[in-house]
Protein backbone atom coordinates (compact mmCIF):
# COMPACT_ATOMS: atom_id res chain seq x y z
CA UNK A 1 0.00 0.00 0.00
CA UNK A 2 2.99 2.35 0.43
CA UNK A 3 4.05 1.76 -2.97
CA UNK A 4 0.15 2.48 -4.23
CA UNK A 5 0.43 5.78 -1.75
CA UNK A 6 3.32 6.83 -3.53
CA UNK A 7 2.96 6.39 -7.14
CA UNK A 8 -1.01 8.21 -6.99
CA UNK A 9 1.34 10.83 -4.69
CA UNK A 10 3.70 11.39 -8.15
CA UNK A 11 0.55 11.48 -10.58
CA UNK A 12 -1.41 14.02 -8.74
CA UNK A 13 -3.84 12.71 -6.83
CA UNK A 14 -5.95 14.59 -4.35
CA UNK A 15 -5.93 12.99 -0.18
CA UNK A 16 -9.65 11.64 -0.89
CA UNK A 17 -8.76 10.12 -4.25
CA UNK A 18 -5.50 9.06 -2.39
CA UNK A 19 -7.05 7.68 0.46
CA UNK A 20 -10.17 5.19 -1.92
CA UNK A 21 -7.64 3.81 -3.63
CA UNK A 22 -5.71 2.72 -0.43
CA UNK A 23 -8.95 1.76 1.19
CA UNK A 24 -9.79 -0.35 -1.91
CA UNK A 25 -6.31 -2.10 -2.03
CA UNK A 26 -6.45 -2.80 1.45
CA UNK A 27 -10.12 -4.26 1.33
CA UNK A 28 -8.92 -6.51 -1.81
CA UNK A 29 -6.10 -7.81 -0.09
CA UNK A 30 -7.84 -8.79 3.17
CA UNK A 31 -10.57 -10.45 0.57
CA UNK A 32 -7.45 -12.49 -0.97
CA UNK A 33 -6.46 -13.61 2.64
CA UNK A 34 -9.60 -14.80 3.52
CA UNK A 35 -10.07 -16.81 0.12
CA UNK A 36 -6.19 -18.08 0.82
CA UNK A 37 -7.35 -18.99 4.42
CA UNK A 38 -10.80 -20.89 3.21
CA UNK A 39 -8.97 -22.50 0.56
CA UNK A 40 -6.11 -23.75 2.76
CA UNK A 41 -8.97 -25.19 5.12
CA UNK A 42 -11.25 -27.12 2.57
CA UNK A 43 -8.24 -28.56 0.66
CA UNK A 44 -8.13 -32.20 0.76
CA UNK A 45 -4.67 -33.40 1.05
CA UNK A 46 -3.98 -34.83 4.51
CA UNK A 47 -0.45 -36.42 5.18
CA UNK A 48 -0.87 -39.97 5.04
CA UNK A 49 2.65 -41.34 4.87
CA UNK A 50 2.68 -44.80 7.36
CA UNK A 51 5.41 -44.28 9.81
CA UNK A 52 8.78 -46.58 9.57
CA UNK A 53 9.00 -49.07 12.22
CA UNK A 54 10.12 -47.78 15.50
CA UNK A 55 13.57 -49.53 16.20
CA UNK A 56 13.44 -48.50 20.03
CA UNK A 57 11.24 -46.22 22.15
CA UNK A 58 11.19 -44.56 25.65
CA UNK A 59 8.43 -42.61 26.84
CA UNK A 60 6.87 -40.81 23.89
CA UNK A 61 10.36 -40.77 21.27
CA UNK A 62 10.86 -43.21 18.97
CA UNK A 63 13.55 -44.50 16.85
CA UNK A 64 12.31 -44.31 13.18
CA UNK A 65 14.20 -46.77 11.11
CA UNK A 66 14.13 -45.42 6.98
CA UNK A 67 15.69 -48.64 6.17
CA UNK A 68 15.79 -49.51 2.11
CA UNK A 69 12.94 -51.57 1.64
CA UNK A 70 14.44 -55.01 0.58
CA UNK A 71 17.34 -52.52 -0.58
CA UNK A 72 15.08 -52.46 -4.12
CA UNK A 73 17.19 -50.16 -6.56
CA UNK A 74 19.48 -49.64 -3.90
CA UNK A 75 23.10 -48.52 -5.26
CA UNK A 76 25.08 -51.15 -4.17
CA UNK A 77 28.34 -48.56 -4.31
CA UNK A 78 27.04 -46.79 -1.17
CA UNK A 79 26.24 -50.24 1.08
CA UNK A 80 29.02 -52.28 3.13
CA UNK A 81 29.64 -55.81 4.40
CA UNK A 82 27.97 -56.42 8.04
CA UNK A 83 28.49 -59.03 10.11
CA UNK A 84 28.58 -62.35 8.74
CA UNK A 85 29.19 -60.51 4.88
CA UNK A 86 25.68 -59.41 4.93
CA UNK A 87 25.36 -56.22 2.76
CA UNK A 88 24.02 -53.75 4.95
CA UNK A 89 23.24 -50.18 4.50
CA UNK A 90 25.02 -47.34 6.21
CA UNK A 91 23.54 -46.08 9.07
CA UNK A 92 22.56 -42.22 9.76
CA UNK A 93 20.76 -40.58 12.75
CA UNK A 94 18.55 -37.73 12.47
CA UNK A 95 18.30 -35.27 15.39
CA UNK A 96 15.58 -32.79 14.87
CA UNK A 97 14.46 -30.04 17.16
CA UNK A 98 12.41 -30.04 20.49
CA UNK A 99 9.83 -28.11 19.33
CA UNK A 100 7.64 -28.83 15.68
CA UNK A 101 7.19 -32.42 14.28
CA UNK A 102 10.19 -34.27 13.35
CA UNK A 103 8.28 -34.80 10.59
CA UNK A 104 9.22 -31.83 8.65
CA UNK A 105 12.11 -34.63 7.90
CA UNK A 106 9.65 -37.30 6.20
CA UNK A 107 6.90 -34.32 5.08
CA UNK A 108 5.39 -36.42 2.30
CA UNK A 109 5.54 -38.22 -0.65
CA UNK A 110 8.08 -37.24 -2.62
CA UNK A 111 9.11 -34.56 -0.39
CA UNK A 112 11.19 -36.27 2.38
CA UNK A 113 14.64 -36.40 3.07
CA UNK A 114 14.70 -39.43 4.84
CA UNK A 115 13.13 -41.41 2.07
CA UNK A 116 15.06 -40.00 -0.28
CA UNK A 117 18.36 -41.08 1.72
CA UNK A 118 16.88 -44.48 2.09
CA UNK A 119 16.83 -44.85 -1.46
CA UNK A 120 20.10 -43.82 -2.49
CA UNK A 121 21.48 -46.76 -0.42
CA UNK A 122 21.57 -45.15 3.13
CA UNK A 123 19.18 -46.45 6.29
CA UNK A 124 18.39 -42.92 7.83
CA UNK A 125 17.10 -43.10 11.65
CA UNK A 126 15.12 -39.98 12.76
CA UNK A 127 14.72 -39.43 16.40
CA UNK A 128 10.93 -38.52 16.86
CA UNK A 129 10.99 -36.54 20.10
CA UNK A 130 6.90 -37.03 20.18
CA UNK A 131 4.61 -34.70 22.75
CA UNK A 132 6.52 -34.17 26.00
CA UNK A 133 4.01 -36.13 28.62
CA UNK A 134 4.36 -36.37 32.51
CA UNK A 135 7.77 -37.46 32.47
CA UNK A 136 9.56 -35.08 30.13
CA UNK A 137 7.59 -31.85 31.23
CA UNK A 138 9.96 -31.98 33.95
CA UNK A 139 13.43 -33.04 31.54
CA UNK A 140 16.06 -30.42 31.44
CA UNK A 141 18.45 -30.26 28.29
CA UNK A 142 20.54 -32.47 30.46
CA UNK A 143 17.61 -35.09 30.43
CA UNK A 144 17.19 -34.96 27.26
CA UNK A 145 20.89 -35.06 25.62
CA UNK A 146 22.58 -37.16 28.28
CA UNK A 147 19.58 -39.72 29.06
CA UNK A 148 17.26 -40.17 26.25
CA UNK A 149 19.58 -38.71 23.75
CA UNK A 150 22.34 -41.06 24.31
CA UNK A 151 20.15 -43.97 25.14
CA UNK A 152 18.93 -43.47 21.21
CA UNK A 153 22.41 -43.00 19.70
CA UNK A 154 23.56 -45.79 21.59
CA UNK A 155 21.01 -48.27 19.99
CA UNK A 156 21.81 -46.51 16.25
CA UNK A 157 25.36 -47.48 17.20
CA UNK A 158 24.35 -51.04 17.94
CA UNK A 159 22.53 -51.26 14.87
CA UNK A 160 25.65 -49.65 13.00
CA UNK A 161 27.76 -51.96 14.63
CA UNK A 162 29.86 -49.24 15.47
CA UNK A 163 30.21 -45.11 15.10
CA UNK A 164 27.70 -43.99 12.67
CA UNK A 165 27.45 -40.28 11.44
CA UNK A 166 24.83 -38.17 13.21
CA UNK A 167 23.08 -34.98 11.57
CA UNK A 168 21.23 -32.23 14.01
CA UNK A 169 18.82 -29.98 12.57
CA UNK A 170 17.82 -26.60 13.73
CA UNK A 171 17.64 -26.94 17.53
CA UNK A 172 18.77 -30.60 17.22
CA UNK A 173 21.74 -29.66 15.95
CA UNK A 174 22.77 -28.13 19.45
CA UNK A 175 21.61 -31.72 21.40
CA UNK A 176 23.56 -33.55 18.48
CA UNK A 177 26.84 -31.84 19.29
CA UNK A 178 26.61 -32.12 22.81
CA UNK A 179 25.59 -36.11 22.65
CA UNK A 180 28.34 -36.27 19.90
CA UNK A 181 30.82 -34.53 22.42
CA UNK A 182 29.72 -36.71 25.59
CA UNK A 183 30.13 -39.92 23.28
CA UNK A 184 32.86 -39.48 21.60
CA UNK A 185 33.15 -43.42 20.44
CA UNK A 186 29.49 -43.51 19.00
CA UNK A 187 29.69 -40.54 16.87
CA UNK A 188 31.54 -41.04 13.93
CA UNK A 189 30.88 -37.30 12.20
CA UNK A 190 28.74 -35.09 12.65
CA UNK A 191 26.43 -32.75 10.91
CA UNK A 192 24.68 -29.77 12.00
CA UNK A 193 22.30 -27.97 9.76
CA UNK A 194 20.77 -24.49 10.14
CA UNK A 195 21.67 -24.76 14.37
CA UNK A 196 21.96 -21.73 15.97
CA UNK A 197 24.97 -20.69 18.17
CA UNK A 198 25.78 -17.10 18.43
CA UNK A 199 22.36 -16.17 19.68
CA UNK A 200 22.98 -12.18 19.89
CA UNK A 201 25.03 -12.48 16.51
CA UNK A 202 22.75 -9.80 13.93
CA UNK A 203 20.25 -8.87 16.68
CA UNK A 204 21.22 -9.19 20.35
CA UNK A 205 18.73 -6.44 21.51
CA UNK A 206 16.37 -8.88 20.37
CA UNK A 207 17.41 -11.93 21.84
CA UNK A 208 17.39 -10.34 24.90
CA UNK A 209 14.41 -8.78 24.75
CA UNK A 210 12.71 -12.46 24.13
CA UNK A 211 14.77 -13.33 26.99
CA UNK A 212 12.77 -10.99 29.05
CA UNK A 213 9.22 -12.33 28.63
CA UNK A 214 10.31 -15.05 30.49
CA UNK A 215 9.06 -13.65 33.53
CA UNK A 216 5.76 -13.18 32.23
CA UNK A 217 5.42 -16.52 30.55
CA UNK A 218 6.16 -18.20 34.32
CA UNK A 219 1.99 -18.37 35.29
CA UNK A 220 1.39 -20.50 32.20
CA UNK A 221 4.29 -22.43 32.79
CA UNK A 222 4.04 -23.55 36.28
CA UNK A 223 0.51 -24.02 35.06
CA UNK A 224 0.88 -26.28 32.05
CA UNK A 225 4.99 -27.46 32.48
CA UNK A 226 5.41 -26.26 29.22
CA UNK A 227 5.56 -23.62 27.35
CA UNK A 228 2.51 -24.00 25.08
CA UNK A 229 2.37 -24.60 21.56
CA UNK A 230 0.46 -21.11 21.02
CA UNK A 231 3.00 -19.05 22.53
CA UNK A 232 6.26 -20.56 20.60
CA UNK A 233 4.15 -19.88 17.10
CA UNK A 234 3.58 -16.82 18.23
CA UNK A 235 7.42 -16.16 18.36
CA UNK A 236 7.88 -17.73 14.81
CA UNK A 237 5.47 -15.75 13.30
CA UNK A 238 6.61 -12.14 15.11
CA UNK A 239 9.75 -12.82 12.90
CA UNK A 240 8.17 -11.79 9.76
CA UNK A 241 4.51 -11.13 10.73
CA UNK A 242 3.58 -9.88 6.68
CA UNK A 243 4.80 -13.17 5.28
CA UNK A 244 1.86 -14.69 6.87
CA UNK A 245 -0.78 -12.63 5.10
CA UNK A 246 0.93 -12.98 2.07
CA UNK A 247 1.40 -16.42 1.70
CA UNK A 248 -2.07 -16.91 2.26
CA UNK A 249 -2.77 -14.22 -0.53
CA UNK A 250 -0.37 -16.39 -2.89
CA UNK A 251 -1.97 -19.28 -2.07
CA UNK A 252 -5.73 -18.31 -2.99
CA UNK A 253 -3.72 -17.91 -6.59
CA UNK A 254 -2.41 -21.14 -7.01
CA UNK A 255 -4.58 -24.16 -8.59
CA UNK A 256 -5.85 -25.95 -5.82
CA UNK A 257 -5.38 -29.28 -7.70
CA UNK A 258 -1.56 -28.58 -8.56
CA UNK A 259 1.45 -29.76 -6.71
CA UNK A 260 2.08 -26.44 -5.43
CA UNK A 261 -1.03 -26.46 -3.67
CA UNK A 262 -0.88 -29.56 -2.19
CA UNK A 263 3.18 -29.13 -1.15
CA UNK A 264 1.76 -25.70 0.62
CA UNK A 265 -1.11 -27.53 2.68
CA UNK A 266 1.45 -30.22 3.24
CA UNK A 267 4.12 -27.67 5.09
CA UNK A 268 1.36 -25.23 6.43
CA UNK A 269 0.05 -28.50 8.20
CA UNK A 270 3.42 -29.14 9.62
CA UNK A 271 3.74 -25.67 10.83
CA UNK A 272 0.55 -25.94 12.55
CA UNK A 273 0.84 -29.32 14.00
CA UNK A 274 3.19 -28.12 17.23
CA UNK A 275 4.82 -29.34 19.99
CA UNK A 276 5.40 -27.80 23.78
CA UNK A 277 8.60 -27.31 24.96
CA UNK A 278 9.05 -29.13 28.32
CA UNK A 279 9.00 -26.06 31.07
CA UNK A 280 12.62 -26.66 32.75
CA UNK A 281 13.92 -26.53 28.63
CA UNK A 282 11.81 -23.24 27.82
CA UNK A 283 13.66 -21.26 30.86
CA UNK A 284 17.52 -22.77 29.80
CA UNK A 285 17.27 -21.70 26.14
CA UNK A 286 15.01 -18.42 26.97
CA UNK A 287 16.87 -17.15 30.34
CA UNK A 288 20.32 -19.18 28.65
CA UNK A 289 20.69 -19.27 25.23
CA UNK A 290 18.92 -16.15 23.77
CA UNK A 291 19.57 -14.39 27.37
CA UNK A 292 22.92 -14.90 28.14
CA UNK A 293 24.13 -16.16 24.77
CA UNK A 294 25.57 -18.65 26.72
CA UNK A 295 26.85 -21.14 23.98
CA UNK A 296 28.66 -18.44 22.03
CA UNK A 297 29.87 -17.36 25.69
CA UNK A 298 31.27 -21.20 26.78
CA UNK A 299 28.97 -20.98 29.73
CA UNK A 300 26.06 -23.77 28.26
CA UNK A 301 26.91 -26.91 30.04
CA UNK A 302 25.22 -30.77 29.85
CA UNK A 303 25.76 -32.55 32.64
CA UNK A 304 28.38 -29.88 34.41
CA UNK A 305 30.52 -30.26 31.26
CA UNK A 306 30.76 -27.07 28.92
CA UNK A 307 29.64 -27.69 25.13
CA UNK A 308 32.41 -26.10 23.43
CA UNK A 309 32.32 -27.32 19.22
CA UNK A 310 36.27 -26.51 19.51
CA UNK A 311 36.74 -29.89 21.25
CA UNK A 312 35.08 -31.76 17.84
CA UNK A 313 37.61 -34.27 16.52
CA UNK A 314 35.46 -36.17 14.05
CA UNK A 315 34.70 -34.82 10.07
CA UNK A 316 32.08 -32.47 10.16
CA UNK A 317 29.86 -30.51 8.27
CA UNK A 318 27.67 -27.00 9.08
CA UNK A 319 24.92 -26.28 6.62
CA UNK A 320 24.09 -22.42 6.82
CA UNK A 321 21.29 -21.22 4.64
CA UNK A 322 21.46 -18.12 3.02
CA UNK A 323 17.47 -17.09 3.28
CA UNK A 324 16.82 -17.93 6.85
CA UNK A 325 15.32 -16.26 9.07
CA UNK A 326 14.48 -18.23 12.14
CA UNK A 327 18.26 -18.89 12.79
CA UNK A 328 20.26 -15.92 11.02
CA UNK A 329 23.21 -17.05 9.09
CA UNK A 330 25.44 -14.54 11.55
CA UNK A 331 23.91 -17.15 14.23
CA UNK A 332 24.89 -20.34 12.72
CA UNK A 333 27.89 -19.19 10.95
CA UNK A 334 30.46 -19.58 13.57
CA UNK A 335 29.90 -23.23 14.44
CA UNK A 336 32.16 -23.61 11.20
CA UNK A 337 34.94 -21.69 12.00
CA UNK A 338 34.73 -23.32 15.58
CA UNK A 339 34.86 -26.96 14.51
CA UNK A 340 37.89 -27.60 13.47
CA UNK A 341 38.16 -28.83 9.84
CA UNK A 342 34.37 -28.03 9.09
CA UNK A 343 32.74 -27.72 5.84
CA UNK A 344 30.59 -24.78 4.99
CA UNK A 345 27.79 -25.15 2.94
CA UNK A 346 25.35 -22.16 2.53
CA UNK A 347 23.15 -23.04 0.16
CA UNK A 348 20.15 -20.65 -1.25
CA UNK A 349 17.65 -21.45 1.02
CA UNK A 350 15.47 -20.58 3.75
CA UNK A 351 15.66 -22.98 7.21
CA UNK A 352 12.33 -25.26 6.32
CA UNK A 353 12.88 -24.85 2.71
CA UNK A 354 16.62 -26.30 2.75
CA UNK A 355 14.92 -29.25 4.16
CA UNK A 356 11.86 -29.80 2.36
CA UNK A 357 11.27 -27.06 -0.03
CA UNK A 358 11.15 -27.73 -4.05
CA UNK A 359 14.75 -27.03 -4.10
CA UNK A 360 15.80 -29.26 -1.00
CA UNK A 361 16.93 -31.52 -3.53
CA UNK A 362 19.65 -29.41 -5.01
CA UNK A 363 19.93 -26.83 -2.10
CA UNK A 364 21.05 -29.53 0.74
CA UNK A 365 19.82 -33.25 0.03
CA UNK A 366 22.53 -34.18 -2.60
CA UNK A 367 25.62 -32.46 -0.87
CA UNK A 368 24.61 -34.33 2.38
CA UNK A 369 24.34 -37.62 0.70
CA UNK A 370 27.93 -36.60 -0.82
CA UNK A 371 29.50 -35.38 2.32
CA UNK A 372 27.88 -38.74 4.36
CA UNK A 373 29.42 -41.17 1.51
CA UNK A 374 32.70 -39.41 1.81
CA UNK A 375 32.71 -39.87 6.23
CA UNK A 376 31.71 -43.57 6.01
CA UNK A 377 34.53 -45.84 6.25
Amino acid sequence: MAALALRLKAIGASPAELAQAVAREALEGHRALLAGINAYRRHPYRRDLPDPPALWAEGGSRLLDFAPAQAAGTPKRRRRRGAGGRVAAPVVLFVPSLVNRATVLDLAAGNSLMRWLAAEGLRPLLLDWGWPGAVERDFTLTDYIAGRLERALAEAARLAEGPLPVVGYCMGGNLALAAALRRPELARSLALLATPWDFHAGDAAGARALARLLPALEPVIEATGTLPVDVLQAFFAALDPFAIAAKFRAFARMDPEGGRARAFVALEDWLNDGVPLAGPVARETLGGWYGRNSPARHGWRIAGAVVDPRRVAVPSLVAVPGRDRIVPPESARPLAALMPGAQLLEPHAGHIGMVAGSTAPEALWRPLRDWLGRAQP
